[in-house]
């Protein structure tokens, strides 16, 4: 019963409404706020990360998948996530055992963090930066934190914590940037990341 009137009630024809109208007059406010249930509109930060949490699946890394979204006025200026340059071989494909050449600090001779290639898209592009908001699915390590400062970039929210990943005392590039005042926030909320590496 209560499946065939939610039914009548989301049909948009006239005889329909009527037909609710007439049947059931105390209705009228419940209607109303069926509606509005049904037309929530997601926050921005949801959005972004939602997009970040994504393009993070893009990546070809074999130990991590990170994605980022560079944002200005709720409008996306720069994607990224991390892999090697564009015109190099991708770890997953030319090592697929134990991932990409390792450099002296045994770190990845190839990558770029989904930040890096955030970042380096929008200025080869010609596009500012400045005063942006980075969404990224991991909060940036020192060095990213550092590019993210000179670069103007005026808030950073973050879903994982690159400190929990890496099994350190503590967030580097989060104390760095919020030393020096750049508004960085953990995501609230959590999203189902299943089998991904993010």
């Amino acid at each position: 019963m209560l499946n065939n009137f939610e039914s009548k009630v989301f049909f948009s024809n006239e005889k329909t409404k009527v037909f609710i109208r007439e049947s059931f007059p105390r209705l009228g406010r419940f209607t109303i706020f069926a509606k509005r249930i049904f037309m929530i509109k997601p926050d921005f930060d949801d959005i972004f990360m939602e997009l970040a949490v994504n393009l993070a699946k893009r990546s070809h890394c074999i130990k991590k998948h990170v994605g980022a979204v560079l944002t200005k006025e709720t409008r996306i200026i720069s994607i990224g996530y991390n892999g090697p340059p564009a015109g190099t071989h991708n770890c997953d494909v030319e090592f697929p055992e134990h991932g990409c050449a390792r450099d002296s600090k045994g770190s990845c001779s190839l990558a770029l963090h989904a930040e890096q290639n955030a970042i380096l898209y929008a200025v080869k592009n010609n596009t500012s930066v400045e005063g942006s908001t980075l969404y990224v699915t991991l909060s940036p390590c020192l060095a990213c934190a550092r590019i993210i400062f000179s670069m103007g970039i005026a808030k950073v929210v973050y879903l994982f914590s690159y400190a929990e990943y890496k099994g350190i005392g503590s967030d580097e590039g989060v104390d760095f940037l919020k030393k020096f005042g750049v508004e960085v926030a953990r995501y609230p909320k959590s999203f189902e990341v299943n089998d991904l590496l993010i």
